[in-house]
């Protein structure tokens, strides 16, 4: 048996493809959707022969469930409205703003900050794969 540790962001079924001398594993778009795995990062992979037998199908069907509710649990946004935390701002975005990443990489827009502040901020406005937020207090404090 297969033991899944709480940390696994992601399983999925792929083939070893050759390419141009080396070998690539295509990454289903649902994995990006569901932010498991962001474009430009590294990620450590496991990899198991595929199911051969009664016992291996029905190992993979419970880590097929288990990646189902990860799905589920990454659909909804990892904040909400009138929440305060405190978040490190990483960026500035295009149109000036702060950004900061919280749970699983989801994306908070904070204007008026500039990469290295780590400020609390209450949640305004929570859209799916984005938040915008406001400045409560100020932390001096930077990166």
């Amino acid at each position: 048996m297969v033991e899944i540790p709480d940390s696994l962001r992601s399983v999925f079924s792929a083939t070893v493809h050759e390419r141009d001398g080396t070998y690539v594993l295509e990454v289903p778009s649902g994995e990006l959707s569901y932010d498991a795995v962001s474009l430009g990062e590294t990620y450590r992979i496991a990899v198991f022969d595929a199911p051969t037998s009664a016992q291996d199908e029905h190992e993979s069907a419970s880590a097929d469930r288990a990646q189902s509710d990860r799905q589920r649990e990454f659909s909804e946004p990892p904040v909400e409205e009138g929440e305060v935390r405190e978040v490190t701002i990483e960026t500035v975005g295009d149109q000036g703003d702060g950004i900061a990443k919280v749970d699983r990489g989801y994306v908070v827009i904070v204007p008026d900050t500039q990469p290295g502040q780590q400020p609390t901020v209450e949640i305004e406005q929570v859209q799916q794969n984005v938040a915008f937020a406001s400045v409560v207090a100020s932390d001096s404090r930077s990166l």
